[in-house]
């Protein structure tokens, strides 16, 4: 082992040759000075042009910047004097009152100018941008790009800018549309807003009208009809009780009505039909007995009931989901099904009253035969008959009766 030691340890291994790679690598890296001169000289011959180019433009700005500061007008056709001349021929009418066509190109929180083909622009403040209180015009739908008819309220003294409004135009219809609703004596619904010593104060197509007292109604939608309208006084009458009377006229015995819940008391529920209360006592709700009223109806539960009695001198309405179950406790059990069989049980309903009507007449014409009519065997009321031949009887024979 020791002799093949000291054989491996003599031998020696030549160094590998990397002279190949070595060259190449430097050739790669070799400084070119040729190479970088060409580049340079273009780039110096790019700036050139670069710097060639804004000195004349700089010449064509200094030459237009004198001119302009010189003489002006040299070489236009069209002067000063010729542009006043017209304007003064554009014929625009900024009189107050006045209503102009405009479009809308900007908005903001205060309003929206508007492009009227004036010498400036008009401006339309949120306040005057619609009958009803806004807090941003957008809320009315005045956004860029709208056109629309506006009418000239005012000027701008900083500016003389003109003021516009869509407010002023929409006081004027509202006021047609409410003579022409009073003409045709339309009931229609208003809010109550406010009240005073005096009665309450309701909104009515944008306009606030005035009724007489109520103030358990504010903040809430009555049927109303007008009792006075006069814009040039700025009075609109409006009454309540005049609207509930054609409402009344209208409720039928046995007829069906679509109502909302409005409370409910331990002797029934009281609900609204059209703004008139009735109520639905808790013995007419269903065939079957009811123990407590908020398992089957609650506060704004939407039900058709059907006109029981109704008391126009006192202002009661007496209404029943009773009469109207196809089977008894359907009321409780499936409401639905009531409300779909309404028209059909109500008509039944007041086919049995006509029924009855019809029979207590004949009950009472029997006991009056003066009045030409009689019942037949069969239940008929007819004409009073007789059973003498039609050409009558020879009175002649008789013989005089004795004393």
């Amino acid at each position: 082992m020791a002799a093949l030691a000291q054989q491996f340890g003599g031998l020696k291994c030549p160094p590998i040759s990397i002279t190949k790679n070595n060259k190449s690598s430097n050739s790669k890296n070799q400084y070119h000075p040729r190479k970088r001169s060409v580049i340079s000289a273009a780039a110096l011959a790019i700036a050139n042009a670069e710097t060639r180019e804004r000195m004349k433009l700089k010449e064509m700005f200094e030459d237009a910047y004198e001119r302009c500061r010189t003489t002006p007008m040299e070489n236009v056709a069209f002067t000063i004097d010729d542009f006043h001349d017209a304007l003064e021929k554009y014929d625009f009418n900024s009189e107050i009152g006045t209503k102009v066509k405009g479009t809308v190109f900007n908005t903001d929180a205060n309003g929206a100018l508007v492009d009227i083909t004036a010498k400036s622009s008009a401006y339309l403040p949120v306040r005057e941008a619609s009958i009803h209180n806004l807090k941003h015009v957008a809320e009315a739908g005045i956004v860029p790009g709208l056109r629309e008819e506006f009418v000239i309220i005012g000027e701008n003294e900083a500016d003389d800018s003109l003021i516009l409004s869509l407010r002023s135009i929409q006081y004027d219809l509202a006021w047609e549309r409410c003579r022409l609703l009073q003409a045709e004596d339309v009931v229609l619904k208003g809010k109550v807003v406010g009240a005073n010593k005096g009665g309450v104060v309701a909104i009515v197509e944008g306009l606030r009208g005035f009724k007489s007292p109520a103030e358990e109604l504010l903040d809430k939608e009555i049927p109303l009809k007008f009792v006075e309208v006069d814009e040039e006084q700025s009075r609109l009458v409006l009454s309540n009780r005049k609207a509930m009377a054609d409402s009344q006229a209208q409720l039928g015995i046995g007829s069906v009505v679509i109502g909302t819940v409005q409370s409910l008391k331990p002797y029934g529920a009281f609900i609204d039909i059209g703004g008139i209360n009735g109520l639905l006592h808790v013995s007419q709700i269903s065939h079957d007995r009811v123990s407590d009223i908020a398992t089957v109806l609650q506060p704004g539960d939407t039900l058709k009931v059907m006109i029981l009695s109704h008391d126009r001198e006192r202002g009661r309405v007496s209404l029943s989901t009773k009469k109207l179950e196809p089977t008894p406790g359907d009321m409780i059990r499936n409401p639905k099904l009531v409300f779909e069989k309404a028209e059909e049980m109500a008509q039944t309903f007041r086919q049995r009253i006509a029924q009855a009507e019809a029979m207590a007449r004949a009950d009472m014409l029997r006991f009056q035969p003066e009045s030409g009519l009689t019942l037949s065997s069969e239940g008929i009321l007819g004409p009073l008959t007789s059973d003498l031949p039609a050409e009558g009887l020879d009175l002649s024979d008789t013989p005089p009766a004795e004393d």
